[in-house]
């Protein structure tokens, strides 16, 4: 028996560490404008979109604003996960990242630097009495389990198939 700590609840539930199946998560999409996309995500419809200076409608933030955007909610999730683990009481969490990208590869304008972020720095604010050593492993494994910060860490293979509309 294994206690899962999720969304303030804690549950006791039958878990078999060692065979536990791949969970498969899927989104479905389509474009309502060349900048505006619209995600459903289970039964949540999600706007992406461009701010108007980029040529958007700016109806919802951005591709690469939403991905800062996942990583602090699975960074959330993992805090209070891993501090209820631990045994400290964890009152709430602020969480401020942000990254730096250049957008000349985006435009087609250089290929010299990749497109994507060149580093996101997250910073944690917890509202505990936690000590700072306790804090520092609460931080080392939050990184290391939350499986946004994994797949921005880490090559995750990605294959892009085309198949043309009827």
């Amino acid at each position: 028996m294994v206690t899962i700590f999720y969304l303030s609840k804690f549950a006791e539930l039958p878990i078999n560490k060692e065979n536990m199946a791949d969970s498969r998560f899927r989104v479905k999409a389509h474009s309502e404008s060349p900048t505006k996309t619209i995600v459903k995500a289970r039964q949540f419809e999600i706007v992406i979109d461009e701010p108007a200076e980029l040529g958007g409608t700016d109806l919802g933030a951005n591709p690469v604003e939403y991905v800062l955007a996942a990583f602090a909610g699975c960074l959330n999730v993992m805090a209070h996960v891993v501090a209820n683990e631990m045994k400290f009481e964890l009152r709430g969490v602020e969480i401020d990242l942000y990254g730096d990208l250049n957008p000349a590869r985006l435009f087609g304008m250089s290929f010299d630097n990749r497109a994507g972020y060149k580093q996101i720095v997250v910073t944690l604010k917890p509202d505990t009495d936690a000590n700072e050593a306790t804090l520092a492993e609460w931080a080392e494994k939050i990184e290391d389990r939350c499986p946004v910060s994994d797949n921005l860490q880490h090559t995750t293979p990605v294959k892009v198939e085309v198949k043309k509309q009827k």
